[in-house]
């Protein structure tokens, strides 16, 4: 599959944007404030967006909110539903740009959109390219046991299981390693 360059970032965008969620109760929100979301916004390297409010904070959780439902999605048509519900709500309006230095590309929100439609326009349209190419399924939560983070699959095989393999999957090896040495020794 063919990814280009703003998709990927969106995709990197979507990703982080779904793992700034509390995962449960004792977790931080990493948008819990506007000064959160103004260093989210300059993380992710997000353009045309102006000052930020309250106002524009409650849209990107709420956003998130249906980004992770993506995530969780069963199937591709549960996928494309939630999908189509978050671009259409964004008022998408496809142009070609060529700004900061970056070849041709497309930005699907309008001009002046909030920083919510903008990451429901582009980031919807990133996923909806995973849909359509049959690869909803790359759309993962990592499977350590102690992690839900989400992560988008883009290794060859599809066989990439955690979010991080040098935390996460390094962390599971190494358990299962000193579980066996254990039950070996026992």
């Amino acid at each position: 599959m063919l990814i280009t360059h703003d998709t990927r970032c969106a995709l990197d965008t979507v990703v982080d944007l779904v793992n700034t969620a509390p995962d449960d109760e004792q977790a931080v929100d990493g948008l819990a404030d506007v000064a959160a979301l103004g260093e989210f916004v300059r993380r992710n390297d997000i353009s045309d967006v102006g000052v930020l409010t309250e106002r524009d904070l409650d849209g990107v959780q709420s956003v998130r909110g249906r980004f992770a439902a993506v995530f969780a999605a069963p199937d591709p048509h549960a996928a494309a539903s939630l999908i189509n519900e978050l671009v259409a709500a964004a008022g998408t309006t496809p142009r070609l740009t060529d700004h900061d230095g970056y070849d041709w590309h497309v930005h699907y929100f309008a001009p002046g959109a909030s920083v919510a439609d903008h990451l429901a326009a582009d980031c919807g349209m990133a996923l909806a390219f995973f849909v359509v190419a049959g690869e909803q399924e790359r759309l993962r939560r990592c499977e350590a046991p102690d992690c839900r983070r989400a992560f988008v699959d883009l290794s060859r095989n599809r066989s990439r299981r955690y979010c991080d393999s040098r935390t996460c999957g390094n962390r599971l090896h190494v358990a299962a390693y000193r579980a066996r040495r254990k039950e070996a020794a026992g």
